[in-house]
This record gives C-alpha cells, sequence and structure tokens, in this order.
C-alpha cells in the first residue's frame, strides 16, 4: 500500500470500502500490529537527551504483554468498561501501558500535568475517576505535591497508583536514584510516608511492583469489546475554567488510525521509525505517534518525559534523528521555528521523509526555509480532539500546497457549508467560498459529557448524517484541498471588519529577526477591537518595534488590518503542547486598554484585573484608588463590551454587567 497522491486516491479506497475486519478496540488493533513482528522493536525510550544513544527499548512481544499486565491490573482494581482510569503523568513508557491497558479495561482520561491542583481536582470529579495514575514523589518534579494536595476533593477515587521515575534510570545510577526517591518521600511526608499524605479509603500501588505481579499473556477479564464502548476522555477547548471533557469510543479511535494509515502507507509500517515529542495527554502524540504505528508494526522513540520541552533535545535534535534513523516526527509550527535554529551541520538526516504539522496554521515563511535548509517535507494537517485527531492532511506522494491543510482522510465526510445568524445549515458552499467546516463519519466523537456543553455541536444538513460543527472557517479548491481562513473566536472585528490574524502572522513572519509572531484584537471603545502583534525575535536578532511597523506596512496591503501596535517580547506564552496561548495575549490587551482608557479620564492608578469564564467570558474588574472616582470611571468602563465591577478601599462600590439591570445595577453597554 502506497499511500495517498490525491483526492482520486482518497475516492478510490472509500469506493473499495471500510474493511468489515477492522478491530472493535484499541487493544484489539495494537495485538494485530504485534504480529506482524513480534520481535520487532516498539517502542524506546531516553530520560535524558544525553543519554538518548542508551535508549530502552520494548520489542512489540514485550510492549504487548506490558499492556495486558496493565489492563489486568486494573481489572483486579475493579475497574470495569464504564469505569475511569486517570493519568497525569508526563511522557514514559508507562504512560503508553496505562492508555492502551486503560482503554483495554475502562475508559482512560487524560489530564495534562502543567495544570494546577485545582484544575486536575476538577477534572478527576467531572471524569469520575475510580483509579489515578501519577508520579510518586521525586527530587526536582513538581506533580506529586499538586497532586497529593487535592487528593481529598475527589469522592470517586478509590485507588492511586504510582509510578516511580528511578524505575526508568538506567544501570548503577539506579540505585541512587532508588535512594533519593526514599528521601524525597520522608523530606515531604516524614516516617509515615505516602500513606500518611493520602486519604485512607484510597488505596496505594506502585506501578512497577504490581504490573510484575500479573499475567501479560491475555486479558484475564476475557473482554468482548464492543467498537461503540468508550475508550477514552480528552479535554478540550477552554483555557480557563473547566475544559470540556470529549469522550471517544473505539471505533472513533480506531477507525481514525486506519484512516491516517491509508493516508500513509508504507511510509508507517514495519522499519519505520517514529519520534514521538508531543505530550501524551494531547491527541496528537496519543494518535500520530501513538496508535497509528503501534497498529502497523513501526518503532515510536520517547524522548524525555518533557518530550520536546525535555533539556537538550531541540538542541540535538538531527543527532537524535542520526542515531535512531527517525523517518517521521509530528508538531506544532514554534517547533519548526526552533529548529531554524539549529545547524544540521554534517549529520545525516536523509532518514526523514515527513514531518506533520497540526495544532495551529503553520506560517508561510517558515515552511518555505525549513523545507528548503533541511529537505524535509512538511505535512500540513488539522484535526481535532472531537474527531480524534487527525480529519485532513497534505497528501504524502502528492502536491503539498503551501497554506492548504490537505485532502480529507478517507472514510470521513469534510465540507464548508453557510448557516445563518441562529446557526442553522443554509446550504454548501461552492469551490474556494468559506464557510464553517463541518466533519461526519466513524471517527466523530459521541459528544461531551456535559450535555448543555453539546448545544450548537451538531448540525442538520437534510441528509441523515450527523454533521459536527468544527467552529472553524475554511474552504476547499476543486481538486479538494482544504484551507483554513480563520476561527470564529480568533478573528478580530475592527468596526464590522472581520481581519483574519494571519493576515497580520505571516507577513511579520517574512521579516529575518522574527521567529513567532501572534496576533490578537486589543479592546476598543470606538472600534470594537484594534489589532495588536506580538513578536518573539530569533535568538541573538535585533529589531525594534517601528521597524517592524514599517516592514508590515509595507507588506499588508489590508490598511485595516495594520496593526496599531507591535509588541516585542522575551518569550511567547505557549500552551504545553507549544501552540501560542493567545488568550493570555487577549488578557495583557484588555487590560492595558481599560488601564490607558482611565487614564485618558484622568483616573491615574487604577488596577485592573481580568478574569475569563467559559459560560460567560471576559469579566473586568476595577479597584480604585479612591471611591468618589467611581461614576467616572464607571462611564469609562461601561463603554466595553464586559460585565465589570468596581471597588474601592477594599469594598465594593459598582457592579455593571451589560446582560443585567435593576438591582444589579448594570453599568455595561
Amino acid at each position: 500500500m502506497k499511500g495517498i497522491a490525491s483526492q482520486a486516491d482518497v475516492l478510490a479506497i472509500e469506493a473499495q470500502g471500510v474493511p468489515a475486519d477492522l478491530p472493535a478496540s484499541t487493544y484489539e488493533m495494537i495485538c494485530r500490529g504485534a504480529a506482524v513482528d513480534p520481535s520487532a522493536p516498539a517502542l524506546s525510550f531516553f530520560l535524558r537527551a544525553d543519554d538518548h544513544r542508551k535508549a530502552e527499548c520494548w520489542t512489540y512481544r514485550e510492549l504487548l504483554r506490558d499492556i495486558t499486565r496493565t489492563a489486568n491490573l486494573f481489572a483486579r482494581l475493579g475497574v470495569r468498561s464504564d469505569s475511569v482510569v486517570a493519568y497525569v503523568l508526563p511522557n514514559l513508557p508507562e504512560t503508553h501501558f496505562v492508555i492502551w491497558g486503560g482503554e483495554a479495561a475502562g475508559i482512560v482520561c487524560a489530564i495534562n500535568p502543567l495544570l494546577e491542583g485545582t484544575a486536575i481536582a476538577d477534572l478527576l470529579n467531572a471524569s469520575g475517576a475510580k483509579v489515578l495514575v501519577t508520579l510518586a514523589p521525586f527530587p526536582g518534579t513538581d506533580l506529586w505535591p499538586k497532586v497529593q494536595a487535592v487528593l481529598d476533593r475527589v469522592n470517586s477515587l478509590q485507588h492511586l497508583v504510582l509510578v516511580d521515575l528511578a524505575d526508568r534510570v538506567r544501570g548503577p545510577k539506579r540505585l541512587a536514584a532508588r535512594f533519593l526517591q526514599r528521601r524525597e518521600c520522608s523530606r515531604l511526608h516524614g516516617g509515615g510516608g505516602v500513606r500518611s499524605a493520602v486519604p485512607s479509603h484510597v488505596a496505594i500501588h506502585d506501578f512497577g511492583s504490581a504490573i510484575a505481579r500479573e499475567s501479560g499473556a491475555a486479558l484475564d477479564s476475557r473482554r468482548r469489546f464492543s467498537a461503540h464502548e468508550s475508550s477514552s476522555y480528552f479535554c478540550t477547548g477552554g483555557t480557563t475554567g473547566l475544559p470540556k471533557i470529549a469522550m471517544r469510543r473505539h471505533r472513533n479511535e480506531v477507525a481514525n488510525a486506519w484512516s491516517v494509515g491509508q493516508l500513509f502507507g508504507d511510509s508507517i509500517g514495519p522499519g519505520k521509525t517514529v519520534f514521538c515529542g508531543l505530550p501524551l495527554f494531547h491527541v496528537n502524540a496519543v494518535l500520530a505517534t501513538g496508535l497509528v504505528p503501534f497498529s502497523r508494526g513501526a518503532h515510536v522513540v520517547l524522548g524525555t518525559p518533557q518530550g520536546y520541552r525535555g533539556e537538550g533535545v531541540v538542541k540535538r535534535f538531527w543527532e537524535i534523528v542520526e542515531h535512531h534513523r527517525i523517518n517521521f516526527f509530528s508538531g506544532v509550527p514554534t517547533l519548526y521555528a526552533s529548529l531554524l535554529d539549529v545547524p544540521v551541520g554534517g549529520r545525516d538526516i536523509g532518514s526523514l521523509e515527513y514531518g506533520l504539522c497540526g495544532a495551529a496554521p503553520m506560517p508561510v515563511e517558515v515552511f518555505r526555509v525549513f523545507q528548503a535548509r533541511t529537505g524535509i517535507r512538511i505535512l500540513e494537517g488539522y484535526g481535532l480532539t472531537e474527531g480524534v485527531c487527525v480529519s485532513s492532511v497534505n497528501p504524502p506522494l502528492g502536491e503539498r500546497r503551501l497554506g492548504s491543510i490537505g485532502l480529507r482522510i478517507p472514510g470521513q465526510a469534510m465540507k464548508a457549508v453557510i448557516v445563518d445568524d441562529t446557526g442553522r445549515y443554509v446550504r454548501d458552499c461552492v469551490a474556494n467560498e468559506a464557510g464553517i467546516l463541518v466533519i461526519s463519519g466513524p471517527n466523530v466523537f459521541a459528544g461531551y459529557a456535559q450535555p448543555e456543553q453539546n448545544r450548537g455541536l451538531w448540525l442538520d444538513l437534510g441528509d441523515g448524517k450527523r454533521w459536527l460543527n468544527t467552529g472553524d472557517l475554511g474552504c476547499c479548491d476543486a481538486d479538494g484541498y482544504f484551507r483554513l481562513t480563520g476561527r470564529k473566536k480568533d478573528l478580530i472585528i475592527r468596526g464590522g471588519h472581520n481581519i483574519d490574524p494571519a493576515t497580520i502572522e505571516e507577513p511579520l513572519h517574512r521579516h529575518p529577526a522574527v521567529q513567532i509572531a501572534a496576533a490578537i484584537g486589543r479592546p476598543d471603545a470606538h472600534a470594537g477591537e484594534l489589532p495588536v502583534a506580538y513578536v518573539q525575535l530569533k535568538p541573538g536578532a535585533s529589531a525594534t518595534e517601528q521597524e517592524l511597523a514599517e516592514f508590515v506596512r509595507r507588506e499588508i496591503s489590508e490598511r485595516a488590518a495594520l496593526p496599531k501596535q507591535i509588541r516585542i517580547v522575551d518569550a511567547m506564552p505557549l500552551t504545553a503542547v507549544g501552540k501560542i496561548f493567545k488568550p493570555e495575549l487577549k488578557r495583557r490587551e484588555t487590560a492595558d486598554a481599560l488601564r490607558s482608557a482611565l487614564v485618558e479620564a484622568g483616573i491615574a492608578g487604577a488596577r485592573v484585573s481580568v478574569d475569563e469564564n467559559k459560560s460567560s467570558g471576559i469579566s473586568l474588574h476595577i479597584e480604585l484608588p479612591e471611591a468618589a472616582l467611581e461614576a467616572r470611571a464607571s462611564a469609562v468602563v461601561g463603554r466595553f463590551p464586559f460585565p465589570f465591577s468596581i471597588a474601592a478601599a477594599a469594598e465594593a462600590v459598582r457592579v455593571g454587567n451589560r446582560k443585567t439591570a435593576g438591582a444589579d445595577n448594570e453599568g455595561g453597554r
């Protein structure tokens, strides 16, 4: 099977139909991949970039054994098909054992280990987790203290399974690592150890010793899988407040892995090596550098617990590629921008066939320069947690169109549609006409755990299919190539004029000193929003904000899109996946806009705080130096479309909200 080169190949695969004997579960899918060659390397791991040449390796026989042992451990702890096993872990071999063993026993819930403890507790409660797998105390790590502090808030929790980092230390240093781990437990919790720090009703288990006692030959539960049973919960959307929990089924994950396998063909299979550097709480790492290669007998190299963020990983990336003969990796645009600063030198990177890019649009200039400098083919794609992971990709064997997110994957329908002001379907878009992107197919998830979050999620197109409204804006050309034109929540709306942030970001990326650029809307009482750009310069490069402003003035023909301000920052705020964290930039600009408006009104020294909630959006709190300024401040803040409260001398004096009245003292617009 060669892979896909054009839309005709996608249609030809669909004409043959989806195989009737697709696995009913992710566990069965991995079993089939392991059967290709049980003695072949399946998973390698190195704890530090400096030690990458001494990576631990699991064959497929050993990988399947440890996944099965993990599933049997969970079953022995009372996990059934509807029980939730949550994990809060960095990138470790054990993380893969927990993901696939957890899905073989029950439902896995992935939680970002970089979240604060309160957010972790909220997700554990929202998912109803029965078992939690996380790191045991270890020097230099902060995960255990965060998790331990909130365990008494999770009423559903019955079992705590701890992964000891000392188990991953190689050679003579392992004894020292075990000593340091025990000393850290004593330092944190005294003679009572971990047991004294965990609620009495929660049983504690050491992961390594617990799975060693389990059989790895077969599932003790003798479970008969249904493709429609839940397999995983992944958190999506919402960078503040409680994220949505996307409920996915075995058929969703199997279908998406099969489709991606058809897309790449022999590029991911026996003898091929994939590097995983994205975090394993994210769907990209789990599917593109997890289930897909495991289902096809390929080799996954897992690099450090922090992935690409691990010390030395990016700096030594080409060395890692050369030594392990990496054929494929997946990353986000900021990774590719960072790799441009790492000379290939004399390294032999000829094994590299593709780099997959998703999570955010790839800047055109980064794309061009990276491919020209390295010769590596970047396959820009598009996907979302609700579609398991991948919905479209530029074809590996065909034309890779710059700025396009490629062709839809086989077996999943995807198109752009026009909806009215109420969100109802009007018609399909014609070629190159922008509209809302919708997808339908076996990879599309069951819905969000909270029913109210599903309102407006599904569209009725009158064809009997279940269409997911992605919320993204895009179009499709006559050859089947899709292109993102924006996202509703990302659009900068200046006086009714819709501005795509890419209109500003792409020209900035063409400047030789710019490494990363992000454009957002700054609240304005008159125009609604004004475009502002944030820029992170390349290491060693120099440029002033005025120079950058003059540069984009020559590059941007759309006058309304010219940024009113360009701000150079030392480091762009990023999510754990490496995606630019625009909500943080939005908060900065909102607070600054309000402070500036107050100063213009003669109110100096006011403190402005910005909060954001998933249900109510942005709200403001203004603290005044004196209560006498309250009326004037209320008039200023009321010109902005945000709920607000005003206080002085530690006493609330006015609350405003554009949607409240009467007793609520409406002060908004």
